[in-house]
């Protein structure tokens, strides 16, 4: 659907679009979750990177032609974006607009988790999906803080983890055998049953988090994380530039539903992309 190019309003900035990730609040937007509005056009897509397009009134530290990266409202899948200008960060010369695109949700969602759980180094750490977006950035920015990670992820993503310093373990019947009597802290990223499980491992409901099971966490007495804003999002970009994500795969705009239902499915190893300036397959 083609709009009229949005103009920045004060403290804004529209950003011309390369690339947007995609993440699972996509499309459980755009099915309604938790009282989403349906009617009208809406837009989709929470994280970008782009180049300055437009400059709305006050803004300074940003010119015309810019690359950023940062997180917005709903609507950073497009070819156009507006964006606060304090949400986004310089992007990195050694990322590409992908890789960058991968990013701010993950770090942001990732670095608040560990905040809220206290980790420290010498600390053991389980992350529930670890081979996910949030997972890969939880886990690189607890190693780089001195704790040991334990992850749960498909078999064949294990050596790719292993590369980074975890320890994969397979998830599926029997995980209570395969992960050891206890460990400090808990990271749940998944959403698909671990939490009890969790809870017995650290003995404190406290010592877990979630940010993919809200009913879970409210039985047990478990924090379930949810987001502290886009200028929350460029600062931990600006603090964590060592995270990167793999781009397991990239669609073209006209493919979104594509990329949504292809995040439903799961077991990914990284972040799916839409890139605006794609052409179709012929």
């Amino acid at each position: 659907m083609e709009l009229p190019l949005p103009e920045p309003g004060p403290g804004q900035v529209r950003v011309a679009v390369k690339a947007a990730g995609v993440n699972p609040i996509d499309w459980k937007l755009r099915r309604g979750f938790r009282g989403a509005p349906l009617d009208g056009p809406q837009g989709v897509g929470m994280e970008l990177a782009g180049t300055v397009d437009a400059l709305g009134p006050g803004v300074t530290g940003l010119r015309i032609g810019d690359p950023v990266y940062g997180q917005t409202v709903p609507g950073a899948a497009a070819t156009h974006a507006i964006a606060d200008a304090q949400a986004l960060a310089p992007k990195p010369d050694d990322l590409t607009y992908e890789e960058a695109a991968a990013l701010p949700v993950a770090v942001e969602t990732a670095r608040r988790a560990l905040r809220d759980l206290g980790l420290e180094a010498g600390r053991t750490l389980l992350i529930h999906a670890v081979a996910g977006g949030v997972g890969l950035a939880a886990a690189q920015l607890a190693l780089a803080a001195g704790a040991e990670v334990i992850g749960t992820a498909g078999e064949r993503h294990h050596d790719f983890l292993r590369g980074l310093g975890v320890h994969p373990v397979a998830y599926g019947e029997g995980l209570e055998e395969r992960l050891p009597p206890s460990v400090d802290r808990v990271l749940d990223a998944s959403g698909r049953g671990e939490l009890d499980l969790s809870v017995a491992l650290t003995g404190d409901p406290a010592k877990v988090i979630t940010i993919a099971d809200r009913a879970g966490a409210e039985r047990l007495g478990v924090r379930f994380s949810t987001g502290d804003g886009a200028a929350a999002a460029a600062r931990a970009l600006r603090e964590a530039p060592h995270v990167r994500l793999p781009v397991a795969e990239v669609f073209p705009l006209e493919r979104i539903a594509d990329a949504h239902r292809r995040s439903e499915e799961g077991h990914l190893l990284g972040k799916l992309i839409i890139n605006t300036e794609a052409p179709l397959p012929h």
